[in-house]
């Protein structure tokens, strides 16, 4: 029991002597942000939407075209035979379905260049985070929409953007 005691009170004086300094550094990092306003991250948006405003001007243009072409086909259709008027039609039907699918496929090509780009500029931000967490010892780097608040010391998304857009200027989008 005796020697209980010593243990318990040279363990207690061993704590209370060392002072034990642990700094945990935590910043924020407003990912949506960086997405959006680096120069990568701007110019990935800007091909998307002009990609986008085009194709959808064509298919516009391409329905508006095919609708035209029904009117004209509704009223000739007591001029034309029977037969000329079912080819016709089958023949507008497979437009139709032609210009759904190309449409599908645009659509598609525009949801995979944008996910491609959002990996893309992940990939790129990730090595510049790492560096930048280990020059500056932070043991942890929280995504601005998952906090309430926080001083704007701990913010580093300026940082962030301004090195990302020194690594990498811009995507190779085609």
């Amino acid at each position: 029991m005796k020697q209980f005691v010593k243990y318990f009170v040279v363990t207690f004086f061993l704590f209370l002597c060392t002072g034990v300094q642990a700094e945990q550094k935590i910043v924020v990092l407003d990912l949506k942000y960086v997405l959006n306003n680096s120069k990568p991250g701007k110019g990935a948006q800007d091909y998307l939407k002009k990609t986008f405003n085009d194709n959808a001007k064509r298919f516009n243009d391409m329905e508006a075209s095919l609708k035209k072409e029904e009117q004209d086909l509704l009223t000739k259709k007591t001029v034309l035979s029977k037969e000329e008027y079912t080819k016709k039609t089958d023949n507008l039907r497979k437009k139709v379905i032609d210009f759904q699918s190309q449409r599908r496929a645009s659509i598609d090509k525009l949801a995979t260049q944008r996910a491609e780009s959002r990996d893309q500029l992940l990939k790129a931000i990730d090595p510049i985070l790492e560096t930048y967490i280990k020059e500056n010892n932070i043991s942890l780097v929280v995504d601005k929409k998952n906090t309430l608040g926080g001083s704007p010391e701990n913010d580093i998304t300026k940082i962030i953007v301004e090195k990302l857009n020194k690594a990498l200027p811009s995507l190779n989008l085609k």
